[in-house]
């Protein structure tokens, strides 16, 4: 009897953001392909992956507008070599998600919807969000989740900003796991739990590389592995 093999969309990713975390991107979206159709299925990507030093250097420098014209460049390379749908590989620079959506013609899979639909199915309303300080601080991120989703944000206290925006550029970034910034990391979702938070969104896609959910009793988002996912998912709709 002939294989019915279900017809699967180009996913298109645009990653380097760190390399740390696109690998990781590429590993769920191609074990959840093979989840999902068995056999030797593996997903159909077009990668682009940006030099993070770049995109550091111009984070840091507050050249915003800069950024997004290198991430529409970058949305419009994948598009050109056949992507369906694009995913960026990185919460932070959905900063621009909007910006770079109207400038080429496939859909975004935006990762804050992806990670409140997750949020929502929990039955929950207020959540913890960590993540680089523009994440934590700056409102795309924070009054996407409030305004489009009805949730309630929490967000660690500055020194505590601080030290995970330290760690995620000085050492997850760099691919350095560390002991003590495991602990940190506990203190400060411990923190949020008891200032009522009922999930903690890893709102940085490296985050994962250090914290895990068999670490903890409260609920983890781990946006990376939810917009992977939502990914293969759109991909076979």
């Amino acid at each position: 009897m002939p294989n019915t093999v279900k017809t699967m969309k180009t996913i298109g990713l645009v990653g380097g953001m760190s390399w740390e975390s696109t690998l990781e991107y590429y590993r769920v979206i191609n074990q959840y392909t093979k989840e999902r159709l068995g056999g030797f299925h593996s997903a159909k990507i077009v990668l682009y992956s940006v030099d993070f030093a770049e995109v550091e250097s111009q984070q840091h420098e507050g050249r915003w507008d800069d950024l997004t014209r290198l991430m529409i460049d970058a949305a419009q390379r994948v598009e050109r070599a056949g992507a369906e749908l694009l995913v960026i590989c990185t919460n932070t620079m959905h900063k621009m998600a909007d910006d770079v959506q109207r400038q080429i013609r496939i859909p975004i899979l935006h990762i804050v919807d992806v990670t409140a639909t997750a949020i929502k199915s929990r039955s929950m309303k207020k959540v913890g969000l960590l993540g680089t300080r523009f994440t934590m601080e700056q409102d795309f991120y924070k009054q996407r989740l409030i305004r489009n989703h009805g949730l309630e944000v929490l967000i660690p206290e500055e020194k505590e900003r601080e030290d995970i925006h330290n760690i995620l550029y000085n050492e997850l970034c760099l691919g350095e796991i560390k002991e003590p910034s495991k602990r940190t990391f506990r203190a400060i979702i411990a923190g949020l739990e008891s200032r009522g938070a009922q999930g903690i969104i890893l709102g940085c896609t490296e985050i994962p590389l250090l914290v895990s959910q068999e670490d903890y009793k409260i609920p983890l988002f781990d946006t990376t592995t939810l917009h992977a996912r939502a990914a293969v998912d759109f991909a076979l709709e």
